[in-house]
């Protein structure tokens, strides 16, 4: 194999390639070629670095430079300063916002301190389309193992011993999970990968597929090994075409590799895998339904017991985990339970994967090992909040996680802390909120995205999840009255206690969780018709203080609705009675003359 005295590795993720990745990747090679630099240099795609606000990214190897926010007219520049001439480009590295001084080496950034990478080993570092590169990181050497020197139970075992719990959101123990489907009466059973991410703001799966594809084929080929089953299927979401496109090539380059299909590794055992595109329904992601679409059916949720492990894809014995639980399975068969179990808290071992979004200077995908507090996560990896501006709560699992308030940032990350405070792991997502947040506005919509998605098959969760988004729209009109917020509490239970599901088992959280720590609001909505935070539109006004006011009109010129009125160099005015509160006049005036009541 040909060698190379640098590497650039520029991130392939979604985030990055909407951004141009593929063009920066031409314009570096077309310019490696002018400087006849081909046999010195060569360009890597990869998959997500991690760093999405940074995009597109590249990291110089082996040095280990990192440069961000890179264009097209950037790379004759820097190819000629720094691989030709040894002269990094200090102007194109990462500078934080806190700081004037760049940080040359991506491993002295804030954002990628505290981080302990399982999951996501080889993101940056291996082009996901090619098994080689894989092969070379000790790419299918667990496969190996648990094949040749490893009985089934003794893979359950060791699975079980390392304490791993689904990463997909209920934190069910994995190995437990596979000792139930492998004891199942019935010699054909299947296994599932569930990618089917829909969560607002998540992106943990995707990123996991599109960066190391091979990872979860290695973990669902052990998985299948030690459960005994032959066939496998994954079921991706067809909005994911980066994904899907190179989970299809990894697919088919294991099977080119004898990987997949009959006799792996010369021995007796068989197994393929399936891929299945999911339409997109958030409700989906529920096992059941899930298993229902893979049949062919209505992707709706049905009751349980039976379990999928007793009776599952047509009507056989099944086993289904998320991208993230297949990804961590290799390593803990290489390294062994011992080394997963000391990483993590008592009862959640391991690390979790996180997608960092809302409102936070380092928006991106982070894996920290679990017990990590929320502190940590929001200030010394997120870089805190944007503009200087207060942080007021972080919403952790997905639309129907809750909301933790900032009292409580010194909380570890953990399955059971976040469940005594009414949150959530589930599958990894993270959205933070600064002082400008409703909370009130926060619950309506997430409120709104779960009865959009609810299948609408069960009373509680049909009914209940629309009677409680009417209640917040008429708080957040300036509607609402006494008695609301303990009726939103009553519907709330009840929905959690009768539904038939995990959607409208936990779609009450965000209403539970923002009375609970920010009652506060709700009685300013309902009571004093006031937003606090200044969003609801209904309960707010905007004025023009005469004082500030220097009659520059620039607000007059910007209002969509002609509603500020005044002469130029003379105090302005808004006329309420047009005023269409957008707020413009707020964001485009220079001297805070304009205010908000």
């Amino acid at each position: 194999m040909k060698e190379f005295r640098t590497h650039l590795m520029v991130c392939g993720g979604t985030g990055c390639v909407s951004n141009n990745a593929f063009k920066i990747k031409e314009a570096l090679e077309r310019e490696i070629k002018k400087l006849d630099l081909e046999d010195e240099v060569l360009v890597v795609m990869t998959g997500c670095n991690g760093f999405c606000a940074q995009g597109p990214i590249m990291v110089v190897q082996p040095d280990g430079v990192f440069y961000q926010m890179l264009t097209e007219k950037d790379i004759p520049h820097l190819v000629e300063e720094h691989l030709l001439k040894g002269r990094p480009v200090k102007k194109l590295m990462y500078t934080p916002s806190e700081k004037k001084k760049p940080i040359p080496k991506m491993s002295d950034i804030g954002f990628f301190s505290k981080q302990r990478l399982i999951a996501l080993r080889n993101r940056g570092l291996v082009d996901p389309e090619k098994i080689d590169e894989y092969i070379a990181r000790e790419g299918y050497k667990a496969l190996a193992k648990a094949l040749t020197l490893m009985s089934p139970e003794e893979i359950i075992k060791e699975i079980k011993d390392s304490g791993l719990r689904g990463r997909g959101g209920a934190g069910f123990p994995t190995g437990r999970k596979w000792e139930l489907a492998r004891n199942a009466p019935g010699e054909q059973k299947y296994i599932v990968c569930n990618a089917d991410e829909g969560d607002p703001g998540a992106f943990m799966d995707r990123s996991v597929i599109e960066a190391d594809p091979h990872s979860v084929l290695e973990g669902m080929i052990i998985g299948a090994r030690a459960i005994g089953t032959f066939h496998g299927f994954i079921y991706i979401r067809n909005e994911y075409p980066l994904a899907l496109e190179r989970l299809i090539k990894a697919i088919e380059q294991a099977r080119e590799y004898g990987l997949l299909g009959e006799k792996i590794f010369g021995s007796d055992f068989d197994f393929d895998i399936t891929v299945h595109r999911g339409a997109g329904a958030f409700v989906c992601g529920e096992e059941t339904a899930l298993m229902a679409c893979i049949e062919g059916r209505v992707g709706r949720p049905r009751p349980r017991p039976p379990y999928p492990a007793e009776k599952g894809l047509w009507g056989k014995p099944t086993n289904i985990n998320n991208v993230e639980t297949w990804a961590n399975i290799p390593l803990i068969i290489l390294r062994g339970s011992k080394w997963f179990s000391e990483i993590g808290t008592q009862t959640s071992k391991g690390t979790k994967v996180f997608s960092l979004v809302g409102k936070i200077n380092n928006t991106g995908l982070l894996e920290v090992p679990m017990g990590i507090t929320l502190r940590e996560i929001i200030y010394d990896i997120g870089g805190g909040i944007p503009g200087g501006k207060r942080f007021k709560a972080v919403q952790t699992g997905g639309p129907s996680g809750g909301c933790i308030p900032a009292e409580l940032i010194d909380l570890h990350v953990d399955y059971e802390e976040l469940t005594k405070v009414g949150s959530m792991m589930g599958s990894g997502g993270m959205v933070v909120m600064d002082e400008t947040t409703c909370m009130v506005d926060v619950a309506k919509y997430f409120i709104t995205f779960c009865m959009d998605e609810s299948c609408g098959q069960c009373t509680p969760c049909r009914e209940g999840i629309e009677r409680m988004l009417d209640i917040l729209t008429e708080i957040c009109e300036g509607k609402g009255k006494e008695g609301d917020i303990e009726l939103l509490e009553e519907l709330a239970y009840a929905i959690v206690d009768g539904s038939l599901c995990g959607l409208g088992g936990t779609a009450s959280n965000p209403v539970l969780t923002t009375i609970r720590y920010f009652r506060d609001e709700y009685e300013a909505h309902i009571k004093e018709k006031r937003c606090p935070a200044h969003v609801c539109k209904a309960l707010i006004q905007y004025f023009i203080d005469e004082e500030k006011c220097n009659g520059c009109g620039l607000c007059l010129k910007q209002c969509p609705v002609d509603a500020v009125i005044g002469e130029l160099k003379e105090p302005h005015s808004i006329d309420q009675a047009k005023c269409s509160k957008c707020g413009i006049c707020y964001e485009s005036c220079k001297f805070e003359a304009v205010r908000v009541e």
